[in-house]
Order: structure tokens, then C-alpha cells, then sequence
């Protein structure tokens, strides 16, 4: 693969089985350069977010994103190539693919849809996009509790004063022209299987001929005394968010949790708040995810950039003044000073509307579907972080995995399942996030890891942690050593197990970093 200058841009040209391919050069997503991903089973894999693309078509094939590339015309002549490409598609760097539009459109709010999608994240916008590209042209009605058209949310915790305009994943001119129908701040309190019949808050009822439900999870909230001040927030909208990192300018900043959204938001109100704190229950950040040595490099980081940890401990009161936060009283009885408390301690599945249904849901409120997305009722689809689904490359474990990615993943299977195409869910996880210019990227699945064998400096920051349980390799985390983590993911996607001793061989004889092994031929 190599980038080629076309004098209005570059395009990505690449040779694979004898075959010239010419493609946009750059994600459609994230702008990473695609000449630095992993080209592998005729598709190219984003270095960067793990999105992959097909070389001949152009076509995104795993996510996450929602746009294609464009695909060039390529001409071979006397050992010259020639590449063909407009000057407007080598500016746009996307391409959406062909949609269906809508052939039945509602007369305002009629009372029935063929298909309505609850929930309007990644999920449930993926669903409705691949219906209409694979040629439906029925009613589709997607519903929010949120007041905006479908927005990238997990950016909210990475830049707290963006605006809905600046996340949202598509304009509104998008959804009219395609015949998506988005009722906003609607709220399902009731589904009616037997009649096929939604039943909204405000007493609207819909009938629907397929169901997803994608209606994602709502975060938990402290419980102790206090809990009722005034400038203690979860980040959930932009309105959140932006309210968060208004009232912290020049403050004291308490975050209560240091997993991923904590730790975004601590990271992001550093050089705005006069001074961040995280409290935390377990010993490191992120130690149950990225292990302690991997946790405790991250933690240095923060502290080399002004935030004060307390970890160990966990909030017992939260003290106002005038009804306003001052401070926030910990167990161990130490007492922070704090204007503004960000509460980033899990989330539960917003599964409530359904416990009468007659839709199953596990003990813990989560969805249960199969590879399809299936639940136990016909024609109910479900998707995103409120389900749990068999995990194919870890023998089909029941799992729940709420990252942006997934959640694009589902949605698809979802439609192309109502469409009777018998889709499975076979994607890899992968997940990445931002803290001070570096980005962290995560790939497959490491809940019960016994092992984690680094290469690299820690200290520097530049590392590939590999987890491993027993001799098999489970998930692989890395910072400034891309594209490595695309590499895994690639392996593990093609199928092909990493052994724990392939990695320890390497390390043991190699000082170069280098990780070509990887795609060579394995066990």
C-alpha cells in the first residue's frame, strides 16, 4: 500500500493479488491515514479505530463509521498506472452508500410502522441506515428521550463544550431525504408484543411490524448523604457536558470513579478547572480492564498533569453551601474541597419500560439476544449496551460490551436480520480513547485475564499490553505502537488464535518492536 499525490489529493493504491485498487487515502471518520493500517483478506483496517474497508469496492465492512470510501478507476498501461479520480471525490474523502427512500410516507404521526427502532445511538441509526441500503423502502421510525437528532456520544466526555451541532452523526437534511422518521424526546413506557403496539409517555400508541430496542443504559448515581446538591452531575447529554465544564472554569473539580469517562473528564477540565480530583475505589484507574502495571503508568500521567487521586476510598457525603456543592467527604475522612462533582461510576441497562412485556431480560436487566440479535419474542430485534450476546471468537460467551463500535456492529446485524438475510454478530471488540494527545487503543475481549505481558516502556508511554488466559491471547491494549492493535484484531478476526507463548518467544529473542510475526502463519 502506498499514498499517491493526484494533484487535488491523495488516494491509497493498493496491490493485492496482482490487482490494483485505488481508494480514498484517509478514514472517512477519524482521518487516520489508511497507508498506515493493516492490509489483510482483501480489506484494510483503519490504524487508528479499527474501521475496515473493502479494497475492490470501497465499501466499510466492519465498524466503527457510518461512510465508504471512494473507489478510482484504475487503467495499467506499459507498467505505468493510471488512476481516475474526480477532483470533488478526492476532496470529500466519504462516501455514503446508495439508500432506498421511503415509498410510504406517514401522514404526521400515523399509528403504525413496519419498522420502529427504540433508541436513536449508534445502534439503532446503524439499523436504520442498513435498511435503507439494502433496498427497504417501508416506514422507519426511530425514537429518542434525547431532544437531538442521533449525536456521537461518547465524544461528550472527551470534549465537554461541544455543541449538539458539531457531535451530531448526521444532518437533519439526511433523515428527510431517506424517509427516517426521528421522534425526539418521546419515551416508551410500555411494549405490547402480543398486539405488536408501543405505548409513549405521553399516551401516543404506534403498532410496528419488526421491533428493535436499543435503548442504551443510564448512568448510576451516588447514594449517600448529600446526594441532592446542587452541581453534581453524570454526563448523559451535551447539555451535561457543557454545563459541567462551564460552572468548573477556575473551580475545584471532584470526578467520582476512575474508569473511562471518569478519567476522559479529568483529562479534558485540567487546563480549565483550578484544580481536579479523582476518587476512586480500586487501587489504580482502570485496573480491572487494563491490569495494575498498565494502570498505574496511566495514573502517573495524570499526576504529571496537576490531578490528585484518592484511591481506596469512596464518597460518603456530599456538603453544601447555600444549596451549592463545597465539599465532598470521603471514608477515609478526608475532606476535598469541590464547586463541581462528575459522577462517572457505571451505568445499569434503561430496560425498566420492558419488565411486563414479556421480553426476557437477565438478572441484571440486560437483554438477552442470540448472534442475530434476536430476542426471545419474533420480530423483536435488540442492540447496543443494553444486551448481552454470544461472543463468537470466545466459545459464544454470553457477554455485554458497551463500546461505540459494538453498538454500530449490532445494529446491522439487527437489520439485515429483519430482512431475513441470517446474519450472525461476529465482529471483534474495539475501543480506543484520548487523555492529553495520547490515545490508548483496546482490541478483544479481556474480562478474566491471568496475565498481561508488555512490550515496550511504560513509563514513556509507548507499550503493547497483551492479556492472556491460560495460553491463549484475549485482548491486546497499546499506546504510540500503532497499528498493532488493528494487527490483533485483524488475526483475530480472520480466526487465528495468538498464543501466550508466540508473545513470549518474541519478546525474548526480539528488541525491535517489530510485530510482523503477527501475520504470519500461527497455530
Amino acid at each position: 500500500m502506498r499514498e499517491v499525490e493526484l494533484g487535488w489529493g491523495k488516494v491509497l493504491l493498493v496491490k493485492d493479488n496482482g490487482e490494483f485498487h485505488a481508494l480514498g487515502h484517509k478514514c472517512p471518520h477519524y482521518g487516520a491515514p489508511l497507508v498506515k493500517g493493516v492490509l489483510s483478506r482483501g480489506r484494510v483496517r483503519c490504524p487508528w479505530h479499527g474501521a475496515c474497508f473493502n479494497i475492490s469496492t470501497g465499501d466499510l465492512e466492519d465498524f466503527p463509521g457510518l461512510d465508504s470510501l471512494h473507489k478510482f478507476q484504475v487503467k495499467i498501461e506499459k507498467e505505468k498506472v493510471y488512476v481516475r479520480a474526480s477532483k470533488q471525490a478526492l476532496q470529500l474523502q466519504r462516501r455514503t452508500k446508495v439508500m432506498a427512500k421511503c415509498i410510504s410516507p406517514s401522514a404526521g404521526h400515523s399509528g403504525s410502522t413496519n419498522v420502529l427502532i427504540v433508541g436513536a445511538g449508534a445502534a439503532g441509526l446503524v439499523c436504520a441506515e442498513t435498511l435503507r441500503q439494502e433496498g427497504f423502502s417501508d416506514r422507519i421510525v426511530l425514537c429518542t428521550l434525547d431532544r437531538h437528532l442521533p449525536y456521537d456520544r461518547p465524544k461528550l466526555s472527551k470534549s465537554l463544550d461541544a455543541q449538539p451541532e458539531q457531535l451530531a452523526l448526521r444532518p437533519k437534511e439526511f433523515f428527510r431525504a431517506y424517509g427516517i422518521e426521528v421522534l425526539t424526546e418521546a419515551q416508551v413506557v410500555t411494549v405490547d408484543v402480543r398486539n405488536k403496539k408501543v405505548v409513549f409517555k405521553d399516551g401516543f400508541k404506534l403498532e410496528y411490524s419488526k421491533l428493535l430496542l436499543a435503548p442504551g443504559s443510564s448512568p448510576k448515581t451516588l447514594s449517600c448523604k448529600g446526594k441532592e446538591v446542587e452541581n453534581v452531575f453524570t454526563i448523559r447529554t451535551p447539555e451535561d457536558a457543557n454545563r459541567v465544564v462551564r460552572l468548573a472554569r477556575g473551580r475545584n473539580t471532584v470526578v467520582v470513579g476512575a474508569g473511562f469517562l471518569g478519567m476522559e473528564v479529568a483529562a479534558y477540565l485540567t487546563e480549565k478547572a483550578h484544580s481536579v480530583s479523582v476518587v476512586e475505589l480500586e487501587e489504580t484507574p482502570f485496573r480491572r480492564f487494563l491490569g495494575e502495571r498498565v494502570g498505574r503508568a496511566l495514573m502517573k500521567m495524570f499526576e504529571n498533569n496537576r490531578v490528585k487521586f484518592y484511591m481506596q476510598t469512596e464518597v460518603s457525603e456530599l456538603r453544601a453551601q447555600e444549596g451549592k456543592l463545597k465539599e465532598v467527604v470521603l471514608k477515609s475522612s478526608k475532606v476535598v474541597r469541590a464547586d463541581v462533582c462528575v459522577v462517572g461510576i457505571g451505568a445499569v441497562p434503561s430496560t425498566g419500560f420492558l419488565r411486563q412485556s414479556g421480553i426476557s431480560l437477565d438478572s441484571r436487566g440486560f437483554i438477552p439476544v442470540n448472534k442475530m440479535m434476536q430476542t426471545n419474542v419474533p420480530g423483536v430485534f435488540a442492540a447496543g449496551d443494553a444486551v448481552t450476546f454470544p461472543l463468537a471468537w470466545r466459545n459464544n460467551r454470553k457477554v455485554n460490551i458497551p463500546h461505540w463500535q459494538m453498538a454500530h456492529a449490532q445494529g446491522r446485524v439487527a437489520a439485515q436480520n429483519m430482512l431475513a438475510q441470517e446474519a450472525e454478530i461476529s465482529t471483534v471488540p474495539y475501543l480506543w480513547t484520548a487523555m492529553f494527545g495520547k490515545s490508548l487503543r483496546y482490541a478483544g475481549y479481556g474480562e478474566g485475564f491471568d496475565d498481561v505481558i508488555i512490550q515496550g516502556d511504560l513509563e514513556e508511554l509507548k507499550f503493547v499490553a497483551f492479556y492472556t488466559k491460560g495460553d491463549e491471547v484475549i485482548a491486546v491494549a497499546s499506546m504510540n505502537y500503532d497499528p498493532i492493535v488493528s494487527k490483533v484484531a485483524e488475526v483475530l478476526a480472520s480466526g487465528r488464535a495468538i498464543r501466550k507463548r508466540e508473545v513470549e518467544l518474541f519478546l525474548l529473542h526480539s528488541k525491535t518492536g517489530d510485530m510482523s510475526w503477527l501475520t504470519g502463519k500461527g497455530s
